[in-house]
């Protein structure tokens, strides 16, 4: 039996996971949470074989915090469980150290037969971005623009898009103010843009918001 744990911000969604695998032969829910601060006492004090995650769980404002899960629990796997665009985070998540990431408009039943090919070792991805990570070259404009950002830029992007000014971005992230303008400037420079404004606009039209 694959031991799971759900992350997730929203109660219906844990109902609706827990309702679904009640009955399951493979897999047996045997934790929720509903912020990241939860996470690693679960994972000290359960038996855990894959973290089911949302990336805009409570508590979690950086893929570097699922990065870091990852290395100080190395017998869990992780998949990404989220409403955000994959093709803009699945790559920064598989990069990471993920196991997969499927998206919520997914059926439950994508997710079940996921999270048992991940147990197996193996990493899941939709085929849409797997062409995207494996053929580059014909990428569309957008496409090559969000294969340029790194995770920080990507995780920044979104903080500013949110509406976050540079210092409470810094707070967030745990980095000072002149490093995140520093990244700011180099999200005008790899989009093309000249202020906020169009960098907002740009962060909607990749789908990163």
């Amino acid at each position: 039996m694959i031991k799971v744990c759900l992350a997730d911000n929203f109660p219906v969604v844990h109902f609706g996971v827990k309702s679904y695998f009640k009955d399951h032969s493979d897999i047996s829910i045997v934790a929720n949470v509903g912020s990241f601060s939860m996470i690693q006492d679960i994972l000290q004090t359960k038996e855990v074989d894959v973290l089911v995650l949302d990336l805009e769980l409570e508590g979690l404002s950086s893929i570097f915090e699922v990065k870091a899960l990852l290395k100080n629990f190395p017998k869990t796997k992780i998949i990404i469980f989220s409403g955000l665009s994959e093709q803009i985070y699945a790559p920064n998540a598989i990069k990471a150290g993920v196991s997969g990431y499927v998206h919520k408009k997914e059926k439950l039943e994508t997710l079940g037969q996921s999270i048992i090919k991940v147990d197996q070792g193996k990493i899941i991805m939709n085929e849409t971005v797997k062409k995207n990570l494996a053929l580059i070259a014909k990428q569309s404009k957008s496409e090559r623009l969000y294969r340029k950002l790194s995770n920080r830029e990507v995780e920044v992007l979104r903080y500013l898009s949110g509406g976050k000014k540079n210092h409470e971005i810094a707070e967030i992230l745990g980095l000072n103010e002149k490093t995140i303008s520093t990244y700011k400037l180099r999200l005008l420079t790899k989009l093309n843009v000249t202020n906020l404004v169009d960098l907002v606009n740009k962060a909607k039209s990749l789908e990163i918001v």
